[in-house]
């Protein structure tokens, strides 16, 4: 091989190396916004808070070294970390750390769930961020069970509803049961009272009927 052919295979080398580098410079950091990518470009970085350093190999390992999340933007290590979603073409937001890679879209992007077992649809298109929740019916219920379900079952407004009615209607036939009850007794009472009356009145007719010398 020439010495020509040896120079031009190092330059298309040197070509495709520098390219490569710059494609991997420019690709944005998982979780990581746009403004503090330069932050994190340096070999040694520091924690944002000032307690210690960390070198570049451990930024989203899956470890916790700063206590403010600063080395684990993309990941769930740090329980006080943030993950900036991008969310091209609608609003960007920080989530907390510990919603990444949890099965639950909450980038319109889906970007938080860039290591997890779903897929996450793009919704940012459609100008807001739509949760899209990936959840199994079960764990959904001990969730809400947890949270105290901050909204009201209408259903169970109804029910409640319905119940209470049921419970006044009670007491109003309860009510006209006792009145009913009362007047059948009067009734009652005034019959057994006619009754003997007549029987009274039918005894003194006989005693009449066959003594009629005998006064009253």
């Amino acid at each position: 091989m020439s010495r020509n052919n040896i120079k031009l295979l190092q330059c298309v080398s040197s070509f495709l190396f520098a390219v490569v580098s710059v494609n991997c410079s420019t690709t944005p950091l998982v979780g990581v916004h746009p403004l503090d990518e330069k932050y994190f470009e340096s070999d040694i970085i520091r924690c944002k808070d000032g307690s210690k350093s960390f070198p570049r190999d451990r930024l989203n390992d899956n470890f916790c070294d700063c206590l403010d999340g600063t080395d684990e933007p993309g990941t769930s290590a740090c329980p006080n970390g943030k993950f900036y979603c991008r969310n091209t073409g609608s609003s960007p937001e920080f989530v907390y750390s510990s919603r990444v890679n949890d099965r639950i879209c909450d980038c319109c992007d889906g970007s938080d769930e860039y290591e997890s077992s779903i897929t996450c649809p793009n919704t940012c298109i459609m100008g807001g961020n739509v949760n899209y929740v990936y959840k199994p019916r079960t764990y959904r219920k001990s969730i809400d069970r947890q949270l105290g379900s901050a909204t009201t079952d209408p259903n169970r407004s109804l029910t409640i509803a319905n119940l209470q009615d049921i419970v006044k209607n009670l007491q109003g036939m309860k009510l006209v049961f006792a009145v009913q009850m009362v007047l059948i007794g009067f009734l009652v009472i005034l019959w057994m009272l006619r009754r003997r009356a007549r029987s009274s009145k039918r005894r003194r007719y006989l005693l009449k009927s066959l003594h009629p010398n005998r006064s009253g």
